[in-house]
């Protein structure tokens, strides 16, 4: 069993749904999304590792200078020790690549893996994400499907930021889908409505797996 990050995972129950890595906030840990993850994917296994980095005692998943600024050689350094993290739990859990479901500093670090080492995710849902990134690295993310929900009262990540990541992704070739809610950096009923739909759609048009395949024949 990965031992590189403290981590919870739960099995999925439901043939053909896709994992989910689950990414707390700062101050949150590894059973802070589960519920969340059971609530918008039912059935789907659950992986959720805790952020190494301490702030004021709070975990997160890479150091920042202030808020909304980031230091971005940690981020670096952080998104790729996180990828490294997701291969050794695809191989002892047997797990397909997963999507993240990020939240704040989690959809922060989801954004960072999916631009510097995009073969990890299989997708995101990145919840109040920013650019992770002053001078973003070229990525291919052709095809990748993102989801970013942002608050339209946000006082954490301006409503610019927003849009200029949602951008970056575009430009990388991501299929993205950028929605603005009427809310602060919290989340929303909405935000699990809207999640549960699209990971909803996601299963649907993923092609089951080999096995399943199989015993359809």
């Amino acid at each position: 069993m990965t031992q590189a990050f403290i981590h919870r995972f739960e099995p999925g129950t439901q043939p053909g749904a896709p994992p989910l890595l689950l990414l707390h906030g700062t101050g949150g840990d590894e059973g802070d999304l589960l519920p969340l993850g059971r609530v918008v994917a039912p059935g789907s296994a659950l992986l959720s590792p805790r952020g190494k980095v301490l702030e004021g005692g709070m975990p997160r998943f890479f150091r920042r200078l202030r808020e909304g600024v980031f230091d971005e050689e940690d981020v670096r350094a952080r998104a790729h020790e996180l990828a490294d993290f997701i291969a050794e739990a695809r191989a002892a859990y047997g797990l397909p690549a997963p999507v993240a479901l990020g939240f704040s500093n989690g959809a922060n670090i989801a954004a960072a893996v999916l631009q510097l080492r995009s073969e990890a995710l299989a997708g995101a849902v990145l919840l109040r994400a920013m650019v992770p990134f002053g001078d973003p690295p070229a990525a291919d993310l052709r095809g990748k499907p993102v989801l970013l929900l942002s608050g339209q009262l946000d006082p954490i990540v301006p409503a610019d930021n927003a849009a200029r990541l949602a951008g970056l992704l575009r430009d990388a070739g991501a299929a993205v889908r950028h929605r603005v809610l009427p809310s602060g950096h919290g989340l929303s009923q909405a935000d699990v409505t809207i999640a549960s739909a699209w990971l909803r759609e996601l299963a649907a048009a993923s092609p089951a797996p080999a096995h399943q395949q199989a015993c359809l024949r």
